[in-house]
């Protein structure tokens, strides 16, 4: 089987999602560290643009966002299971929430207090993924003093998710939601232990992310981003699964561009060559490694036909 590929740096929360997942699995993986904030040249040509972190590549196909990169590891390796089917409801339900309503005020709280452990250009870079003006240290403090209850808030929210005695955040088993709010809770200190106080009063919490720590990574090993781009070249896209599409969608074949809907919303087009519910992948041509596929979740993501393209 092709090897696993990751790219992702340290202290990115999304990264440290499916580094627990590669490691719940007990997976070999390879280890690409791209740069925190754009250009990102070694990574272009596989992605075609997107922004976001992490991305993992398997020879020529590429999967974008942790939602759809969780899947695609337990389609491949289905045992043990972060989908068990009489959790799968309300696993979804948790994930949407933790990184969804939770991790934004985490991540205000948590930039705005850490000005000085922050990587050069990184809070502008966030901003031009988001659309905005890149803020002024004085707007961090105050964006810390409007998010610094609302994380609070929620923690306590979590600790009482654990008060029946449960193991895990949906019960007795683990779920993808368990890496959704421990990367949240990993932010806090991933850059510093300044904010290690916010959860240090919250036993249950403490206890629970310690047994998520003990799952661990996996067993990684360093790759060159010159290295897994030669794998790329040198590989051919998996065939498409068989596609169940919607009488709106645009056919097989078609032009399309694709991008988040939320923020990072950089395009990326290519030729739409599957789709189903819950996943789009894309064929691009790129003048350095050659055809890769590039994989996105179909929740969260606007896809359209590029203006003026005609169905095959």
């Amino acid at each position: 089987m092709t090897e696993l590929i990751l790219h992702h740096y340290d202290f990115s929360n999304y990264s440290e999602k499916i580094r627990l997942a590669l490691g719940f699995k007990s997976l070999a993986w390879r280890s690409v560290i791209i740069p925190p904030i754009a250009p990102k040249p070694d990574l272009t040509p596989l992605t075609g643009g997107y922004r976001r972190t992490p991305v993992l590549q398997v020879g020529a196909d590429i999967f974008c966002d942790t939602s759809l990169i969780a899947r695609e590891l337990e389609r491949r390796f289905p045992t043990p299971t972060l989908f068990p089917s009489d959790l799968a409801a309300i696993a979804d339900a948790i994930t949407y929430w933790a990184e969804k309503r939770f991790f934004r005020p985490v991540s205000l709280y948590v930039s705005g207090s850490n000005l000085e452990h922050l990587p050069e250009g990184l809070q502008a870079d966030r901003s031009v993924m988001r659309g905005l003006p890149p803020p002024s240290p004085e707007a961090m403090r105050r964006a810390v003093k409007r998010n610094a209850p609302l994380a609070r808030g929620q923690l306590t929210q979590i600790e009482s998710m654990l008060s029946d005695g449960r193991r895990w955040i949906a019960g007795q088993t683990m779920t993808v939601a368990d890496l959704a709010v421990y990367h949240a809770l990993w932010f806090f200190t991933a850059r510093s232990s300044k904010l290690a106080f916010e959860i240090a009063p919250f036993g249950r919490i403490n206890e629970w992310m310690s047994r998520i720590r003990a799952i661990g990574h996996g067993n990684s090993t360093p790759l060159s981003s010159m290295e897994a781009l030669r794998i790329a070249a040198d590989a051919v896209p998996a065939a498409p699964r068989l596609p169940q599409s919607f009488d709106e969608d645009p056919d097989l074949g078609t032009m399309v561009r694709i991008r988040a809907d939320d923020y990072g919303r950089d395009p990326v087009e290519g030729k739409l060559i599957f789709l189903d519910a819950n996943e789009v992948a894309i064929s691009r041509e790129d003048p350095k490694i050659g055809e890769v596929v590039v994989h996105f979740p179909r929740l969260g993501y606007d896809l359209r036909p590029l203006q003026g393209a005609m169905s095959p």
